[in-house]
């Protein structure tokens, strides 16, 4: 497993060693992500290639996983999977394990990007988090706060949106915005660094809510090419 790498004196991130200690850790003092770094046993790879795929994402329960042939290596992997699922619906989430190859584009392309490659932050209309762990293949990516601006705020851009929107006058143009979620996704500044969520590490991360006491957290799906290994991911 890759060793968890974070952003030196990067006062966001926060890393616990338990996993009750990454469920009860409140966010706050601008502390926006929560990390329980692990080194995990099995072979997801063996999990992976056993795998029958037939769409770019495959949402897999926990029956699938069990009839998997798999070896000595892939079972304890597929403990730690199952493990995993049923601790957080244990807390009441509701998590979801999925093999993925690539995720849609934006078709057409705005002059925004809204899909998941670009950086962005979940939002919820009340308070709400993302958790996050990659089992196997590229794992999600983390864009500091300060190096990073929304895209609706770089130069010219708010012109841009206006012919989109259609409507010389911007009244209810803040309310589309919101709808298209232009607002959510940002560009790195010229001298941004992202970090790597690492491998097996499970996260929890805020999101942008009515009265989140932090800014949320930037993230992105890594970019997926041809031949790339295929992703498991679980997300709640």
């Amino acid at each position: 497993m890759a060793a968890l790498s974070l952003p030196p004196d990067y006062p966001r991130i926060r890393q616990v060693g338990s996993f009750d200690e990454l469920i009860s850790t409140p966010f706050g003092d601008g502390v926006n992500a929560l990390c329980w770094p692990r080194t995990l046993p099995g072979d997801f790879g063996e999990v992976v290639r056993h795998l029958s795929l037939d769409d770019d994402l495959t949402t897999l329960d926990e029956e699938m996983l069990l009839a998997l042939p798999l070896g000595e290596g892939g079972k304890p992997a597929i403990a730690i999977l199952i493990e995993d699922l049923r601790r957080l619906r244990d807390c009441e989430l509701d998590p979801v394990l999925n093999a993925i190859t690539a995720y849609p584009r934006d078709e057409p392309p705005g002059a925004i990007p809204v899909d998941v490659y670009s950086f962005h932050a979940d939002s919820a209309p009340v308070a709400a988090e993302t958790w996050l762990c990659t089992y196997h293949g590229a794992p999600s990516e983390g864009l500091r706060n300060d190096e990073a601006v929304r895209r609706i705020d770089l130069p010219g851009m708010r012109e841009i949106l206006l012919a989109e929107y259609g409507d010389a006058d911007d009244e209810g143009f803040t309310g589309y915005l919101a709808e298209q979620c232009y607002d959510l996704h940002y560009a790195p500044l010229r001298f941004a660094e992202p970090f790597s969520f690492g491998i097996g590490h499970l996260w929890r991360i805020a999101v942008d809510y009515p009265g989140s006491p932090v800014p949320p957290c930037l993230h992105r799906a890594p970019e997926t090419r041809p031949g790339d290994s295929v992703r498991l991911l679980l997300i709640s």
